[in-house]
């Protein structure tokens, strides 16, 4: 017979079962990084792969499809412990990692996806000690990803024309992340607030991103490097005709990232039925250090 699961509760007929209820853990070292504090965000897992992001607080019951779980019996327990609900279904307990945090994330408006995400991180080089400029912050997606990038000694400056948007971006990193001493959200428009800044990079996701060219190309240092994020093609091709007419700004690349998902399983591999195909253009560019190139002129043939 084996084992049974943490926090399985007893077999019981002529009634549903019911998790396991104890009194939230009280002792749990503070050194001890694997085990479940309350106040933490947590992933639950069913047996059918659904996912549900939920906040741990003591007292509390999740009701999920598969039935219902005290969020009292899970404070304390390992990082990546097995529970049974209230219906006797397993479930996996997982702090959310990010690829699985940002499709559940609280919302008003579309989030840059991690596999985009990724590839911003790495085709603009953030990297730890920078000072980026992110104009356009949304729920704070990418926010997210680039304070972990940076580190403590690295800074973030974000630019935002929606104070909601501010509002929720700042939720969620504070739910998220926790406290970001380095990081600055600026609710303006980023035409006036960009010329005045000085970064190593100049991140930018906003509908027309081709007005904030050149206030990119003042902000950027020699040597630093312009990204862009755009969902549709019209978009691509005005930030590009806005590039060309930017002398400053050289060495553009365009791409999009496409991820497809495997099924393997011990008598099957292939690949998903679905894939996450097309969700927007990544558009880079480096800033030239010539002092005698002036702010809009038109690179050269």
């Amino acid at each position: 017979m084996s084992e049974p699961l943490v926090g399985e509760p007893p077999s019981t007929e002529g009634r549903e079962p019911a998790t396991e209820v104890r009194e939230p853990a009280t002792e749990v070292r503070s050194d001890d990084a694997s085990l479940l504090r309350a106040g933490e965000s947590i992933l639950l897992i069913d047996e059918k792969g659904r996912e549900y992001l939920r906040e741990l607080r003591p007292g509390r019951r999740f009701s999920l499809h598969a039935g219902t779980v005290d969020a009292s019996a899970l404070v304390g327990l390992p990082d990546g412990s097995r529970v049974s609900s209230s219906l006797g279904q397993k479930l996996l307990v997982f702090r959310p990692t990010y690829a699985r945090l940002i499709p559940a994330l609280p919302r008003q408006a579309q989030v840059i996806y991690p596999k985009d995400a990724a590839a911003i991180l790495v085709w603009g080089d953030v990297y730890p000690g920078a000072h980026v400029i992110e104009v356009g912050v949304g729920p704070g997606a990418l926010t997210l990803a680039l304070l972990r990038a940076l580190g403590p000694t690295g800074r973030l400056t974000s630019i935002e024309r929606r104070e909601d948007h501010a509002t929720m971006a700042r939720e969620n990193v504070a739910r998220f992340h926790g406290e970001a001493a380095n990081w600055e959200i600026v609710v303006a428009d980023a035409l006036d607030v960009l010329p005045g800044l000085r970064s190593d990079r100049v991140i930018i996701d906003v509908p027309e991103p081709e007005r904030l060219v050149p206030a990119a190309a003042t902000a950027l240092r020699a040597g630093g490097v312009m990204v862009a994020y755009v969902p549709t093609t019209i978009q691509l091709q005005a930030l590009g005709e806005a590039l060309r007419n930017e002398a400053r700004l050289v060495a553009s690349e365009t791409f999009e990232t496409l991820q497809r998902f495997w099924h393997v399983a011990a008598n099957s591999l292939r690949p998903d039925h679905r894939m996450v195909a097309h969700t927007g253009f990544i558009m880079t560019a480096w800033r030239l250090g010539d002092p005698n190139v002036r702010p809009g002129t038109c690179v050269p043939p």
